[in-house]
């Protein structure tokens, strides 16, 4: 069969499918919380989620895994130009919008968006197409480690000022295994690790909400209102869940005291309704997911594949185990969603369209 017809890996759209599937019971199950405390614009809140993200979300994986990968190559410096001016056009005032003392979303025609989220994919296509291009040059310090301070260095100040740190990691993270991937040499990595490390702590010495939320991880005692509210509640949920769980939709928490559980929190109304078993089946899914990703990226016909599967699954991956870990009081809250599960259409949206792009990888993977 030719590679003009080959077809769609199967186990990883089984993976995808299972995962949107399952998260769209999950997140109905976590509605149904909220709307019963009377939360609301729950209707607008459902809509997006449903209308945006995974109606026209489950379109763009179509047209993704439709379209030769190889072609986001040419246009990948352009969109990623598009998505920094569209992240940037938040601190407009006509049509950005602030909440939760974040500066995030555009409002366009009444419909909210967060073009951070798209910045995530693009950055991983204009990563994946520079280090492509420069790959007999990544080991030198002007392509290699400049090539990867140069591609984060304007969302790193855009995700800053919004400010945004949990996208901006998911970025950091994915261009990094990109970097990793293209043959970086250790000693640049060790740079760059330095670099992330000395940022991270001038954050953490500088910005106040920044250093609430380290300190309430090294100390969750501490806010009991706040973060760490947030996690104690999570944990209740997870730990009243046990082994096999309260069932499907019997959950107590969501109705009562945990914050956003469609949102950041929904992993623990898996955890409680699912128990213990659920919840280690959701892990498995994600790791199942996330290594058949690199798989389908150790097999890919060229370079510029690749790094983009490499990129793509280390940003659907960590994203999802970012937010089980902070959910679980093993990395601080950062407001990082569950992928493909939480709330946010633009998150949804942007996740299967990356999907798409990976299942398109995977139809011209070498035997």
């Amino acid at each position: 069969m030719g590679r003009s017809r080959a077809r769609f890996d199967k186990p990883l759209a089984l993976l995808i499918a299972i995962l949107v599937i399952g998260g769209a019971l999950i997140f109905a199950s976590a509605a149904f919380g909220l709307l019963a405390r009377g939360a609301e614009h729950m209707s607008s809140v459902v809509f997006n989620h449903v209308a945006l993200g995974i109606g026209i979300g489950l379109i763009a994986l179509l047209v993704g895994a439709s379209i030769d990968h190889r072609h986001w190559r040419r246009f990948a410096p352009y969109l990623f130009a598009a998505a920094l001016i569209a992240t940037a056009a938040v601190f407009l005032p006509l049509i950005g919008a602030e909440h939760g003392g974040g500066r995030r979303w555009l409002i366009i025609f009444g419909t909210s968006f967060q073009p951070s989220e798209a910045l995530k994919l693009a950055t991983i296509m204009f990563a994946a197409s520079y280090f492509a291009t420069f790959r007999a040059k990544v080991a030198t310090y002007t392509y290699g480690l400049g090539g990867f301070v140069m591609i984060v260095a304007l969302p790193v100040v855009l995700l800053v000022l919004q400010p945004d740190l949990g996208t901006l990691g998911i970025i950091c993270l994915s261009v990094m295994a990109i970097f990793i991937a293209a043959g970086a040499s250790w000693k640049h990595i060790a740079v760059a690790a330095c670099i992330a490390v000395l940022g991270l702590g001038a954050l953490t010495a500088t910005r106040p909400y920044v250093r609430e939320r380290v300190m309430t991880f090294v100390y969750p005692s501490i806010g009991q209102h706040d973060q760490a509210y947030q996690i104690r509640q999570s944990l209740i949920a997870i730990g009243s869940g046990k082994f096999a769980g309260r069932g499907f939709g019997q959950g107590i928490q969501k109705f009562t005291y945990l914050p956003e559980p469609m949102g950041d929190s929904i992993f623990a109304v898996a955890g409680e309704e699912l128990g213990f078993v659920g919840a280690t089946g959701i892990v498995l899914l994600f790791l199942l997911f996330a290594f058949r990703g690199l798989s389908i990226g150790a097999r890919a016909p060229d370079q510029f594949g690749a790094l983009l599967a490499i990129g793509i699954s280390t940003y659907l991956g960590s994203e999802a185990f970012i937010n089980i870990a902070a959910m679980l009081g093993l990395a601080p809250l950062t407001g990082v969603p569950l992928t493909f599960m939480s709330q946010g259409g633009s998150a949804m949206l942007v996740s299967l369209a990356s999907a798409g792009i990976l299942l398109s990888i995977s139809r011209h993977r070498k035997k």
